[in-house]
């Protein structure tokens, strides 16, 4: 996969790539990330990439002329790469958007700052508005980061277990089950013994009713929506949380 990100701060990105599991894919040629400074387009003698706001308000906006000509920069060769922006006013991230993205081979990340961009770039380069939550940050970096994070972990490869992904939260719509590790008592709390048992069908069992017990606790509104099967109204009609133990 490859990804591009527009933004106007690339030191913000430098840590976030060469971390952990990214900077494993990366080495792996598995994802192949491009940072490309807004600023270094700009035709204004000083570098200015933003301006005030026609018709007046508080804060600058992001001109258009250097975010589009860095936009055409980027060699495009599918005319349906997505361009995500990241904006409050965006459609809310989610597991199944990480999912749709995940299966592009290009992906183009735009960082907005200040007050925004013009809206004139929107309707001419952005085909994602993408939100990561009802809150204001100072710029698109973050927001880009978490996505992106997001996204990778699901191109085939970058995981250790090709298997991970399919058991994280919200992959099948349910909050996943707990997980345990040595030791087996700790500060008095043992590891729930049929996760010792050996008998497969039995820890399975566990934990589908641990997830689904997990899901009603803490997400009830994922529940509502979720369809169940006949197996698992049978499991939350007698699994509670003392069976977890």
């Amino acid at each position: 996969m490859k990804i591009d990100i527009l933004t106007l701060f690339p030191e913000l990105f430098r840590d976030f790539l060469n971390t952990s599991i990214l900077k494993r894919a990366i080495d792996k040629d598995l994802i192949n990330i491009n940072i490309i400074n807004i600023r270094d387009y700009s035709k204004d003698k000083h570098k200015k990439v933003d301006d005030y706001t026609y018709g007046g308000g508080p804060g600058m906006v992001l001109t258009p002329q250097p975010i589009y000509d860095a936009y055409k920069c980027i060699d495009t060769k599918d005319i349906d790469t997505p361009c995500i922006y990241l904006s409050p006013q965006g459609k809310t991230f989610n597991q199944d958007m990480a999912m749709e993205f995940s299966q592009y081979p290009h992906l183009i990340f735009l960082c907005g700052h200040y007050e925004g961009i013009d809206q004139r770039i929107i309707d001419k380069i952005v085909t994602h508005e993408v939100s990561i939550g009802d809150y204001i940050l100072t710029g698109g970096e973050l927001p880009t980061m978490v996505v992106i994070d997001a996204i990778s972990r699901l191109v085939p490869g970058v995981l250790g277990n090709e298997n991970s992904s399919n058991y994280d939260s919200f992959s099948d719509g349910l909050l996943e089950y707990p997980h345990y590790t040595r030791p087996y008592e700790f500060m008095g709390e043992k590891v729930p013994d049929i996760l010792l048992s050996g008998d497969h069908e039995k820890i399975r069992r566990w934990r589908k009713g641990a997830s689904l017990i997990n899901t009603k606790k803490k997400r009830p509104d994922l529940l509502k929506k979720y369809n169940l099967t006949e197996e698992e109204k049978e499991i939350l009609r007698n699994y509670n949380e003392s069976d977890l133990k």
